[in-house]
């Protein structure tokens, strides 16, 4: 009963905290509510038992990541920005993509399927740690997606340097 109780608080506190992530006019706030987002995520990496996700959760995305962010944010021109207009007069196609990928999502979902158990049982992934068979998944089975997702974040984080190297010479 405490465990389901957890988890509903968890689950329901990302929930709001991603929204209030999204939702805030200021970016330094979005930042600061993303923080938070952050350590809950890693909570509840915690009361699920697998640590290692946990503290690199915190050290990645809470150290890490949102600092990169802070400093996206404190590049910009937070004033210019809170000047200009929010909204840009494309409700109505925001509206149809949106409704559209609703429909995907509840189609997926009802097309979903468990898939059968795998190798790696509670009794192996505890005879052998979380962090050794997280390693070999990684490093055999889904090195080309952990690959790819590694250049898509250099592209991102060139990206923003450019951007932001026009913002400094304008």
């Amino acid at each position: 009963m405490i465990q389901q109780l957890f988890f509903g608080y968890f689950a329901f506190a990302i929930v709001i905290l991603s929204l209030l992530v999204v939702t805030r006019k200021n970016p330094v706030h979005s930042v600061l509510w993303m923080l938070l987002l952050f350590f809950h995520i890693a909570s509840l990496y915690l009361f699920l038992n697998a640590e290692f996700m946990a503290a690199v959760q915190v050290i990645v995305y809470a150290g890490g990541i949102l600092v990169l962010f802070l400093f996206v944010v404190l590049l910009m021109n937070i004033r210019e920005e809170l000047r200009i207009s929010k909204y840009i007069g494309a409700g109505p196609t925001g509206f149809t993509f949106a409704a559209a990928l609703l429909v995907v999502v509840v189609m997926s979902i009802r097309s979903f399927v468990a898939a059968p158990p795998g190798i790696y049982t509670i009794d192996l992934i505890k005879k052998e740690t979380h962090i050794k068979v997280l390693g070999k998944l990684l490093y055999t089975e889904f090195l080309y997606p952990f690959e790819v997702a590694s250049l898509i974040l250099l592209v991102a984080i060139i990206g923003a340097i450019v951007l932001a190297k026009r913002r400094l010479e304008s």
